[in-house]
């Protein structure tokens, strides 16, 4: 066995002199993996061949002060010294308007106009009373199933307002005041939550599941993270296709506890995308909070790691999510780079309608939020300017009240999808397996019909 080993070796080095050798890699500009050049202008290597140690043996400057390896050089130190797990001090967290909408002195910021500021405080406030009664609706049995924005309204709305409409957004299942912004109507929502036939999905996604083609907005899926790394490609395919444009998508502090999350970053980092990673860090992932999911500071740190710029801002704070997003675009789209936003807006509501948060965080704590409401800090700024006042506000509220339950009213009174459209939109031809599973359904419907919804067409 020695001695096979042995001939082994030499008969691989043999072949390296021969068939690849290093002088023929240095000409066409490739390095084999194991090789590295340590300072520049050294003369060519010639490997030393043994039949106990085949290694290629490199000639080294006991004076070089950096190592030349691939992805650049990197200095020596003869101390030995370990990264910190932390840094002495906790991220900054950028911010324009203090809690009682004043604008903090010497702020740097995006200028916004009467127009945009009453805009995106209005879309809000939409977007609180959707939240509201839709979530009353699902207590009520009207719904299936439902889940607010509460304390992330402002996130929602004014990231939205910074984008262009030809950026395409890859949301969670959180950032139904973008599809709003971009001018989804409160009918969609209602139709989507009801599935009824006027659903982009036809019925076949759950409630708040939405989606639109027309609008730049990728479907949202359940899994946690899968939009990510997606993010990623379409961003790169953007970047192809030399489109002024950008990918966005958005995910909430439990997506970083997912592998998802690194390969997107680093994918992204690598190919040099122009993609926004949107976080909601919002102190908690269904019932776990952020201390259990990380021993970093934050989110926004972790870009570092991958060749992310990365910044840290007040989610609660509209002027600041929106100047941070535009200057995150324009780097985005501009110098062809990844952006990860990690926007701080704690999340006063349930997760979700299936949930209950007081099992797991105290009630003053929620109140203690709910008190620091987003949305209200905005008004004061509005107000203070001039922009808004109390009765826009009173007329305002009622009639987007109005409209919403008679979105509800009117999605209710449209019939479902038809039974077809379970097996459709997928395949060009119905595969036989499909067939038969409709065969199944439609022969259980006509030994039970009674058990059948009368308002599901056949």
């Amino acid at each position: 066995m020695a001695i096979w080993i042995s001939r082994s070796r030499g008969i691989f080095n043999h072949f390296l002199q021969r068939a690849c050798p290093l002088s023929l890699l240095r000409q066409r500009d490739i390095r084999p993996f194991s090789y590295f050049e340590a300072i520049k202008g050294r003369e060519q290597l010639e490997p030393h061949y043994y039949e106990e140690d085949y290694h290629v043996d490199i000639n080294h400057d006991e004076n070089q002060q950096a190592l030349d390896f691939p992805g650049g050089k990197i200095p020596f130190t003869s101390q030995m010294k370990f990264i910190s797990e932390a840094s002495g001090t906790r991220l900054s967290c950028y911010r324009i308007l203090d809690n009682n909408g004043s604008p903090i002195p010497g702020s740097v910021f995006e200028q916004v106009s009467k127009d945009l500021a009453v805009k995106m405080y209005s879309k809000m406030v939409t977007l609180q009373i959707m939240d509201n009664i839709f979530d009353e609706a699902k207590k009520k049995g009207r719904l299936t199933f439902y889940l607010t924005t509460v304390g992330e309204e402002v996130v929602n709305i004014a990231s939205a307002a910074a984008l262009s409409p030809d950026d395409i957004v890859l949301p969670q299942y959180r950032e139904s005041g973008v599809l709003l912004w971009r001018g989804f109507t409160l009918q969609d929502f209602t139709n989507q939550l009801f599935g009824n036939k006027g659903d982009n999905g036809k019925g076949r996604q759950m409630p708040i599941h939405y989606g639109s083609n027309k609008l730049n907005y990728f479907t949202v899926s359940s899994p946690i993270a899968t939009q990510l790394p997606q993010a990623a490609g379409v961003a790169y395919a953007l970047k192809m296709d030399k489109k002024e444009a950008c990918a966005v998508t958005y995910f909430g502090d439990g997506t970083t506890s997912e592998g998802d999350f690194h390969g997107a970053l680093n994918i992204a980092a690598v190919l040099e995308a122009p993609v926004i990673f949107l976080c909601r860090n919002n102190g908690w992932a269904i019932s776990t909070p952020i201390a259990e999911q990380f021993r970093s500071d934050g989110v926004a740190i972790k870009g570092q790691a991958y060749g992310v710029r990365s910044i840290r801002v007040d989610g609660n704070d509209a002027l600041a999510v929106y100047s941070a997003i535009r200057a995150a675009r324009e780097m985005a789209i501009k110098e062809q780079r990844p952006i990860l936003v990690e926007a701080m807006a704690y999340r006063v509501s349930d997760h979700a309608s299936s949930d209950d948060s007081t099992k797991y965080r105290s009630r003053e704590e929620i109140d203690y939020w709910k008190r620091r409401c987003s949305v209200a800090r905005f008004r004061k700024w509005i107000h203070k300017n001039g922009w808004w006042s109390d009765e826009e506000e009173l007329e305002f509220r009622g009639n987007i009240k109005e409209q919403v339950l008679q979105a509800i009213q009117a999605a209710e009174e449209v019939e479902k999808p038809p039974l077809t459209d379970l097996f459709t939109d997928v395949y060009d031809q119905i595969p036989s397996n499909l067939q038969e599973q409709e065969r199944y359904i439609r022969d259980a419907i006509n030994r039970r019909p009674k058990e059948y919804p009368s308002n599901i067409p056949l």
